[in-house]
């Protein structure tokens, strides 16, 4: 498939991200994206484990998009999982992009990374208050270059809400993404029980 090629008439003529920091939600977002009828570009490389026990949905060229972007000419219709700084190296002519942006309480993404790179025999990543801090700036700095882009669309969802009013937050997605998808299906992929890490 081409830039210039269109997708089947029941898929949406752009590419739909999901993002936000690691350990933010978005292997939640992207199961419920799948579950209410999304295809998910994903390669299977990376297997769920104790710290996503559902999946990773991780596409692999998506971090060398700078010097490949090709990968796009398959995804447009689909969803594809992408860390927000790797954004910046998507080229803006000949496609649109809506972003769902994933926002969880900073403490609680710490915890949960810590958590998961000790589980691998990792260095837990420094203290807490620098890796916040830095991490806030890089979320700053990424809202304010992606608001003057005119390809991308964003809509941020919070963790929480996802968990608390699942089927009000698909809603907003449904809407956002075009209204094409099952809202019943995705709100019932939110699985509570996986919110490990809080605040």
């Amino acid at each position: 498939m081409t830039p210039e090629s269109t997708p089947a008439p029941h898929l949406p003529d752009f590419v739909t991200i999901v993002s936000g920091l690691p350990r933010s939600g978005t292997s939640m977002m992207m199961q419920a994206l799948t579950a209410g009828g999304l295809p998910a570009l994903t390669d299977g490389l990376r297997a769920a484990d104790a710290d996503n026990p559902r999946g990773y949905y991780e596409f692999e060229p998506v971090k060398r998009t700078r010097q490949d972007p090709s990968w796009l000419a398959q995804a447009r219709g689909k969803v594809v999982k992408m860390v927000y700084r790797l954004l910046y190296d998507l080229p803006g002519a000949g496609y649109e992009y809506r972003v769902i942006v994933m926002h969880r309480d900073i403490q609680e993404v710490l915890a949960s990374q810590k958590k998961m790179l000790r589980r691998l025999g990792k260095d837990d990543g420094g203290d807490d208050a620098q890796l916040a801090g830095l991490f806030e700036k890089q979320l700053s700095d990424f809202e304010r270059w992606v608001a003057g882009q005119p390809a991308f669309r964003t809509l941020d969802v919070p963790y929480a809400d996802m968990i608390a009013s699942p089927r009000v937050q698909c809603s907003r997605i449904n809407d956002f993404l075009g209204g094409l998808l099952d809202v019943d299906a995705m709100a019932a992929a939110i699985d509570p029980s996986l919110y490990r890490n809080r605040a």
